[in-house]
């Protein structure tokens, strides 16, 4: 066997955290999770000679207007995006999109219950949307693919919009084995807040985790406490 054939495949991941958040954790005691140990150990499951070289995390600093804590929210974030950083260094990176809102309010069509969609009726409603996390996601893995940085790639998320990014790494780069796994609730934990996995994804991928487990997210868990050369990261008080 060749040397080649015997060193680790360098392995990156990029996690949509909007999806993540919203597909896993929000509503849970999970907030705190340390994403890269999350990863380790599934890649010691899989037992596949995979090393972690990159973690790609993808969000959007919180807005205290639209977040259900205000300001603590925000100050929340920032927390956990430090001590991630300061238990992982240069193994982690976080890329940063933004939210944008209407300051007048969107006016969308009213949903009335037991009666089919009129243009006609509407309401001005806050409209929060997240800007460039999908597009810097899907740019950042085809640009790692294009380099040859990594001979494997997992992708955490479960939204159709990152299927053009894989479908040409599969089509460019077919050497590339990728992985996705999917920030979803199992259906034995909830059917209320189980979602179906995108097909478009899975169909993409060489391998999928289809749900993460309450006990894969517990195990994951950083430390309360985060030392740093200045004050210790303490877990938000609401997390």
């Amino acid at each position: 066997m060749s040397t080649s054939e015997k060193a680790p495949k360098k392995t990156a991941v990029y996690i949509d955290g909007y999806n993540l958040y919203y597909g896993r954790l929000r509503g849970t005691s999970f907030k705190w999770l340390d994403i890269v140990h999350l990863f380790q150990s599934l890649l010691i499951q899989r037992d596949q000679n995979e090393s972690l070289i990159r973690v790609n995390l993808f969000t959007a600093p919180a807005l205290a207007n639209f977040a259900t804590h205000g300001k603590e929210s925000v100050e929340a974030q920032s927390a956990y995006h430090r001590a991630l950083k300061a238990r992982h260094g240069d193994l982690l990176e976080t890329i940063y999109g933004n939210h944008t809102f209407d300051k007048k309010g969107a006016l969308l069509p009213t949903f009335v219950p037991g009666r089919p969609y009129d243009r006609t009726n509407r309401t001005r409603v806050w409209k929060l949307e997240e800007k460039k996390t999908d597009v810097n996601l899907a740019i950042r893995m085809y640009q790692d693919a294009s380099k040859g940085l990594y001979d494997r790639i997992i992708l955490m998320s479960n939204d159709s919009d990152t299927e053009p990014a894989l479908q040409a790494i599969r089509q460019d780069y077919p050497h590339i084995i990728i992985g996705v796994v999917m920030p979803i609730h199992p259906p034995e934990q909830g059917a209320t807040l189980h979602r179906r996995a995108s097909g478009s994804l899975v169909n993409l991928a060489h391998w999928t985790v289809a749900h993460i487990t309450d006990d894969q997210l517990q195990k994951a868990q950083l430390p309360d406490k985060i030392p740093t050369k200045k004050q210790p990261i303490l877990k938000p008080g609401h997390w």
